[in-house]
């Protein structure tokens, strides 16, 4: 045991962290404390002369300074207000990807029961979370990969009204599911050689949840090709993208939709794209 003052331990957790290049060290560490050492930031200022054992926090911040990134030594993260299980395997949820969850249930506020697939599910977190603020929908979450599918499982547990089917959405006979109203996804879009130069913590990231082939868009061509099609008449598609993604996603979703636009993300990124059938 390395007992230490709360407020200490706090300081040297901080400064390790930043030595060591990592960004956003003061949050990463109260996240950590908070669910290694139930000292949360109230709790280090008021009880800051309190002891905690050091010993605990210290292999957690060398596999963070590995690359090992802060969502998977938690376990979980939060997204749209909800806990999700997440570890290696299976993409970390991410803020801009709540702006999409938030336009999907701006189309569907008028439907009545609407049925919704959630394709390159992954944790689940977009699906998962529409399953829960509309609790009247049927809502369907499609995952190829065997580890996420872990995840996407377990999110899935007390929801009721979602269904988790592992599957390659490439291969997946469409026409056996029931027409949606809506199709929603974040399908991997980074382009395959721009991979190797990515942050080391997003490469601890499975590739297959990041990578979209030569161009980025093979995912979105799929779902042109394949999956609008099963759209209801006045239903929707909306996904995320990367950087100048959006034009050309639009483009293709125009051959089965009748209008397409984009909406940008917190910076100005035209992140998220919709069309209507």
């Amino acid at each position: 045991m390395m007992k230490m003052k709360v407020s200490d331990a706090y300081k040297k957790a901080v400064d390790f962290l930043e030595e060591k290049g990592v960004g956003n060290a003061s949050f990463e560490t109260d996240c950590l404390f908070e669910k290694f050492l139930s000292v949360n930031r109230v709790k280090r200022i008021t009880d800051g002369d309190k002891e905690v054992d050091y010993s605990v926090i210290e292999p957690l911040l060398e596999k963070r300074i590995s690359g090992v990134p802060v969502q998977y030594i938690l376990g979980s993260w939060e997204f749209f207000g909800f806990e999700y299980e997440v570890g290696e395997g299976v993409l970390i949820p991410r803020p801009e990807t709540e702006i999409l969850v938030e336009k999907a249930l701006k189309l569907l506020k008028t439907a009545d029961n609407p049925v919704i697939i959630d394709l390159c599910a992954g944790s689940g977190c977009i699906g998962l979370t529409l399953a829960r603020l509309i609790p009247s929908s049927e809502v369907y979450l499609f995952e190829k990969s065997e580890k996420a599918f872990v995840f996407l499982s377990k999110n899935a547990e007390k929801i009721q009204n979602a269904t988790v089917i592992k599957t390659d959405i490439f291969q997946t006979d469409c026409e056996k599911y029931k027409k949606p109203d809506l199709i929603i996804s974040n399908p991997p879009y980074i382009k395959t050689d721009e991979i190797p130069s990515l942050q080391t913590e997003v490469l601890n990231e499975p590739k297959m949840a990041l990578d979209g082939g030569k161009d980025g868009l093979d995912f979105y061509r799929l779902i042109s090709e394949k999956w609008l099609e099963l759209i209801n008449k006045n239903g929707f598609v909306a996904v995320e993208c990367g950087e100048e993604q959006a034009k050309d996603i639009e483009k293709l979703f125009s051959k089965e939709c009748k209008k397409t636009y984009s909406v940008k993300d917190y910076n100005g990124t035209e992140r998220i794209v919709i069309g209507e059938k």
